[in-house]
């Protein structure tokens, strides 16, 4: 890991500390650089569960056929009907950035739909905090919200290891060394 950059810029997530603020929803119409298909075999329930608990939007849908549903710009989940949903969560899951600020309301509003649906919060050896949320299609969501940054922790020791340090420590802006 020799060659990274601070690219911050890229992305609707904000830098990690204790005033960071999530980006407003996207309501954008955009080529998707990637995104989630989750089959459900209720339409109605998915979509109370990821507005009211994940806190998605409904940007569009086609009737009996998708709904597109939306948190910031590149969080891009398609509901699509289905007979049959899994019996259980697969260890697959995939992830949304969320800020530390949010998590505890977000985890919170997914147990008041459905009180089982989470696990965590906890804390990441790579200086995160995950919680991972089942939602009614069985799909394994996890939650993550990246902690401020501090260079004496474990954490920071453990990215050292594999070659990611600070953005300031030792290399210039644009990621050269210094």
């Amino acid at each position: 890991m020799s060659d990274y950059y601070n690219a911050f810029e890229m992305s609707p997530v904000p830098p990690p500390g204790p005033d960071a603020v999530p980006p407003e929803p996207f309501h954008g119409i955009y080529g998707m650089p990637a995104f989630a298909t989750i089959p459900t075999d209720d339409l109605t329930a998915s979509v109370d569960f990821w507005t009211r608990g994940l806190g998605f939007f409904e940007l569009f849908s086609i009737p009996g056929a998708v709904v597109h549903l939306r948190r910031w710009a590149f969080q891009d989940v398609l509901l699509v009907p289905a007979t049959s949903v899994p019996e259980q969560a697969p260890a697959m899951s995939v992830s949304f950035a969320c800020v530390l600020g949010q998590l505890d309301s977000l985890v919170g509003a997914c147990r008041a739909v459905r009180p089982d649906s989470v696990d965590g919060p906890r804390d990441t050896p790579w200086n995160t905090r995950d919680a991972t949320v089942t939602t009614p299609e069985n799909a394994r969501i996890v939650l993550t919200a990246a902690k401020p940054f501090d260079p004496d922790s474990e954490e920071a020791r453990n990215l050292a290891a594999v070659g990611i340090t600070a953005p300031d420590a030792g290399r210039g802006e644009n990621g050269e060394h210094a």
